[in-house]
């Protein structure tokens, strides 16, 4: 998590009445943590004892389930019950709740969208972080419907991401749909977005706010949204809930956002159709 999200929690949790350096303490050890850490620093926070872990994507949630079954840990991750980290949505059994953001569903509709937005391009890559891709089945006949070619690609790192763009641009991909990931959509972000401008590469990413910062188009929940609800849940174990009266949330608003600067930058032609349809159009 990168601080700036960090502080949307902090600033729910302080309308909520926790305020960093009265009432709360944050420890902030576990941002930005590589996944490759993810065990490791799961220990160490689990031994500080802190009321409430607070974990965003199912490799962390796993982890930090492994290392404590009675610490209350409120997870952001794609659907918490289908990846057996709750065994209800509604009364969470264990440890766990969180908001179920169900983005691998998502993705495909992304993929529609991107096709929409670029209908002459034939060969579109597909891009996540984990090898092999979770929802490829899915991605993979919507391609064949579609008519196009879908090329995966895979990064779980700074290096990786250079590699795998660079490798993009080098077979002649045409867009990119960046999937649903708490590392390619958190803290490689940034510079994935660069990569892309490097070699004038259109994609469609995760969250809303990323098209607001300059990608060209964005499909799914705003992130500062459901950091808002991961907060008041924490806000409520605070308080002396019990994590099976925190039911899992999901997100109220799915928010297409399209950004016109981007799309004149790089020579795209927006159908009017697909604009009539946004949330959100970006001038």
């Amino acid at each position: 998590m990168a601080s700036a999200r960090a502080q949307v929690l902090l600033d729910e949790l302080d309308q909520t009445g926790f305020v960093e350096g009265r009432n709360l303490e944050v420890d902030s050890r576990g941002i930005g943590v590589a996944p490759a850490s993810y065990e490791e620093v799961a220990v160490e926070l689990t031994k500080a004892r802190p009321d409430v872990l607070v974990v965003f994507g199912p490799d962390a949630a796993r982890a930090v389930q492994k290392a404590t079954q009675r610490i209350p840990i409120v997870a952001l991750a794609d659907d918490l019950l289908g990846s057996k980290l709750v065994t209800s949505m509604s009364h969470p059994d264990g440890n766990t709740t969180g908001v179920a953001i169900f983005a691998f569903q998502l993705d495909v509709k992304r993929l529609a969208l991107l096709h929409e937005a670029l209908p002459a391009a034939r060969k579109i890559a597909v891009f996540g972080d984990h090898e092999p891709i979770r929802n490829i089945d899915a991605l993979e006949s919507a391609a064949r419907a579609f008519g196009i070619e879908i090329v995966p690609y895979v990064a779980r790192s700074e290096g990786g991401v250079i590699r795998a763009i660079d490798a993009m641009k080098a077979t002649s991909v045409e867009a990119v749909n960046v999937l649903a990931s708490p590392l390619l959509g958190g803290s490689l972000r940034s510079l994935i977005r660069e990569r892309f401008d490097l070699y004038r590469l259109p994609a469609i990413l995760q969250w809303p706010e990323e098209a607001e910062a300059g990608g060209l188009i964005a499909y799914g929940p705003r992130l500062s949204v459901v950091f808002r609800q991961c907060a008041r849940q924490v806000a409520k174990l605070l308080r002396g809930a019990k994590v099976a009266e925190v039911p899992v949330e999901q997100p109220t608003e799915i928010v297409l956002a399209i950004n016109l600067k981007t799309a004149k930058a790089l020579g795209v032609i927006i159908p009017p159709t697909l604009l009539s349809g946004a949330d959100q159009v970006i001038d």
